[in-house]
């Protein structure tokens, strides 16, 4: 057929158009009538196209916060003599004092059954402690109000390496100064409840609590908080005790007793200037006793913010310290896109900073982790960690606990049994079956 229309067109010029498309062509077109008694014609629209990444725009949040007048404190503060011990001088006027304890909330104390104290000598005698001894604590006395150096601190100093990299500065309060935060965390932190959302350092919550509600989701978004406790500055601080109802003065004293300000001649690793921007002004030190109550309680915001956030788009929220965990069904997983922008403005609004690096969004497909525990279709151990732990008690079994005590622990034996509960705790059966061979382990 092609040859014969190849001929045509060499011998009578004729266009090589296949008969079938002249008849086509020539056949006479429709009448209205017959366009009548078919369908109305349907108008295709045209397929948006996607805008170019500099105009896309993102949504914003807009907080509703109400008007906040600030309270008169004309009457609550006066400018004198000296009313109580180590008040704070007036610089304005030469001689005169402040007097900060007269706008204690008797209320808000008895509403949690915290202590009362008004002055620098009550909270002395709280504590039990000389009111020179408990103004040495806070640095009172020193030029700048920290240490001279590292031998007068109340701390000890030390860096550790991150596995993730940088570095982390643990600041463990001497026996004094943790005697005293730990009086403080017992009888005035550990009375305030803390956010449902907060798992860590919670009585009654643990690893397991924080993983359960994200147990059988479709995904999985973990974000990390960069430098939990350094970013929390004395002056957030001062507000929570504020906020339980303590005068000013008594709220100061509080916060100087929980918060660090580290030697200005402390060495750094690696001389490196953000750690010294990031760790010089007054914080919470990773290290002591009321630092996880207090960073809890800072970040109550947060947690009502992203809890209220995840309710929004039907997904879960929890935080375990620094960790935050949400969790959602298909129709979550598809906007992601908007949910992850909305967090992070909510993150940089209340004055904390996420390590992009750490940023995991886990689908059902892989294996999803929250805190450690295995959150698919149960809450679960790892099956590396129970093969890497199955291996150490059998080798127990086989040469002796003494060879596989690699990190020296003073309780092998109770180090084990606590890692077998664990363990019973995510599965039972995986759990039984360590505990058959921990029984086996001859400890004589």
């Amino acid at each position: 057929m092609l040859l014969l229309e190849l001929l045509k067109r060499l011998l009578f010029g004729s266009s090589a158009v296949s008969s079938k498309k002249r008849v086509v062509e020539a056949a006479p077109p429709r009448s209205e009538e017959t366009f009548s008694s078919s369908a109305a014609p349907v108008a295709i629209a045209e397929r948006p196209r996607k805008k170019p990444k500099e105009e896309q725009t993102w949504p914003v949040l807009q907080p509703l916060r109400r008007e906040r007048t600030r309270p008169d404190r004309s009457s609550a503060t006066t400018v004198g003599s000296k009313q109580y011990p180590l008040a704070f001088p007036y610089v304005v006027s030469e001689g005169s004092y402040l007097d900060l304890s007269r706008d204690t909330n008797r209320e808000r104390l008895d509403r949690w059954e915290l202590p009362y104290f008004e002055t620098p000598t009550q909270l002395a005698e709280w504590f039990n402690l000389p009111l020179g001894q408990l103004a040495w604590l806070t640095d009172r006395f020193t030029d700048g109000r920290r240490p001279v150096d590292q031998k007068k601190a109340h701390y000890r100093y030390e860096w550790r390496k991150k596995r993730s990299g940088g570095y982390r500065l643990i600041e463990a309060p001497l026996p004094l100064m943790r005697q005293v935060q730990e009086q403080i965390l017992d009888e005035i932190l550990d009375r305030v409840p803390t956010h449902e959302a907060a798992h860590g350092f919670c009585a009654g919550r643990s690893v397991v609590t924080n993983a359960e509600p994200h147990v059988g989701q479709a995904v999985v978004v973990k974000f990390d908080l960069d430098n939990f406790y350094t970013r929390v500055r004395y002056s957030r601080v001062v507000a929570i005790f504020r906020s339980f109802g303590y005068s000013r003065e008594v709220a100061i004293w509080l916060a100087k007793l929980t918060t660090s300000a580290i030697p200005a001649n402390l060495e750094f690793p690696g001389q490196q200037p953000k750690l010294l921007r990031l760790f010089l002004p007054r914080h919470l030190p990773q290290g002591a006793p009321t630092s996880p109550c207090l960073a809890n309680l800072v970040a109550f915001s947060l947690d009502v913010r992203l809890s209220g956030l995840a309710k929004s788009f039907g997904a879960t929220y929890t935080r375990y310290g620094d960790d935050l965990t949400i969790s959602g069904d298909d129709a979550f997983l598809r906007s992601l896109r908007l949910f992850i922008p909305l967090a992070h403005q909510i993150v940089r609004q209340e004055r904390f900073v996420l390590n992009g690096k750490k940023k995991q969004i886990r689908r059902r497909v892989s294996q999803q982790k929250v805190t450690g525990v295995v959150v698919n279709d149960k809450t679960n151990i790892p099956r590396k960690e129970f093969d890497r732990l199955k291996a150490i008690l059998h080798n127990c079994v086989q040469n002796g606990p003494d060879s596989q005590n690699r990190d020296q622990h003073p309780n092998f034996r109770a180090h084990l049994r606590g890692r077998i509960a664990y363990v019973q705790q995510l599965n039972e059966h995986r759990g039984n079956k360590l505990l058959s061979l921990y029984q086996a382990i001859n400890w004589s």
